[in-house]
């Protein structure tokens, strides 16, 4: 939590002014309590009228006057004590709510944790009744992801039961997208056996202006390579170069390439990733053969284009990384 009071205080120059007499203490280094029975949304509305001074300031009147520990957040205005608090996350949030109910239970801050972890819901897409709760929700998502790394049958199961998913693969897809917290090797059994969720995931990247390795890299964060060669791996790739092609209309009349073009430099590219990066190859390919045995499966691709391609792979790495 200290980190995030300090991390407010070097990153954001806060020019606005708040008063003295409002946040800093009066006598004795003492500050003056909120009115009884405030509460968070009128202490909002608040308006200072003596001409204050910035979170340096706080932070060195606490400094000079001995007081223990990082400043009270009620001190600050709580638009600011809501921005110090959005760098926790739910655990150090929960115990925050412990001292400053107000604030830590906020659900603009679980709002935002619930979106910067679950990107996309379509719970986030309804007309939510006024007792719903962002705090209840985020520990369903969680509950939910837990479940679905154990079982991605039973886990995308208990989304749609708590209404955070619908059933439609357009839908889990995006959820899938944007998601960071589901096992990559559960999620590769899920969409094996959901290719209509495959489908769509596919469809959800935009490889526009991007150099053939790049994307390829982008597209394997999202869906994971299997770890040996067999049918999914082909059908990835597949699904991948239609894609690509799809995305870059130009480059494709520019360098004649196609769908099995570019399905066969996506294979030359993860063979040429595991002989540069794997230890047990003590002979590396070099350039020149890898143009040469690049070219004969794809004999209208320039050598100066599958020239850049090794370049990219021995700087950069492995496409599936």
């Amino acid at each position: 939590m200290g980190q995030g009071l300090w991390r407010v205080a070097r990153n954001q120059q806060l020019q606005q002014e708040f008063g003295e007499q409002c946040y800093l203490p009066q006598e004795h280094g003492r500050r003056m309590g909120p009115v009884a029975g405030e509460t968070l949304h009128a202490r909002r509305t608040v308006h200072c009228q003596v001409p204050g001074t910035d979170i340096s300031h706080l932070l060195r009147a606490r400094k000079v006057k001995e007081q223990q520990g990082f400043i009270d957040l009620e001190m600050l205005p709580p638009e600011l004590s809501i921005t110090i608090l959005s760098y926790l996350n739910a655990t150090d949030l929960c115990l925050a709510s412990c001292v400053w109910q107000d604030l830590g239970n906020d659900e603009y801050l679980w709002q935002g944790l619930c979106k910067s972890t679950w990107g996309h819901c379509s719970i986030y897409n309804r007309r939510l009744p006024p007792e719903f709760s962002y705090r209840k929700l985020y520990m369903q998502l969680d509950e939910g992801s837990l479940t679905f790394n154990a079982n991605s049958q039973e886990g995308i199961s208990y989304f749609m039961s708590k209404g955070i998913l619908v059933e439609h693969p357009k839908e889990i897809a995006k959820f899938i997208f944007c998601t960071r917290t589901l096992n990559w090797k559960m999620l590769r059994i899920y969409l094996d056996e959901r290719r209509d969720v495959l489908d769509e995931l596919v469809t959800l990247h935009n490889f526009s202006n991007q150099f053939l390795p790049n994307a390829l890299r982008d597209f394997f964060r999202h869906i994971h390579a299997p770890e040996e060669r067999g049918e999914y791996l082909e059908t990835l790739i597949t699904k991948f170069s239609h894609r690509f092609c799809a995305c870059n209309p130009t480059l494709v009349r520019d360098l004649g390439l196609s769908p099995d073009a570019v399905y066969v430099l996506c294979y030359s590219l993860i063979l040429l990733s595991i002989d540069l990066s794997s230890p047990h190859v003590k002979n590396k390919m070099s350039k020149r053969e890898f143009i040469r045995n690049t070219r004969r499966a794809a004999q209208n691709i320039s050598e100066d284009f599958v020239g850049h391609l090794y370049d990219n792979i021995y700087l950069i790495g492995h496409v599936a990384a």
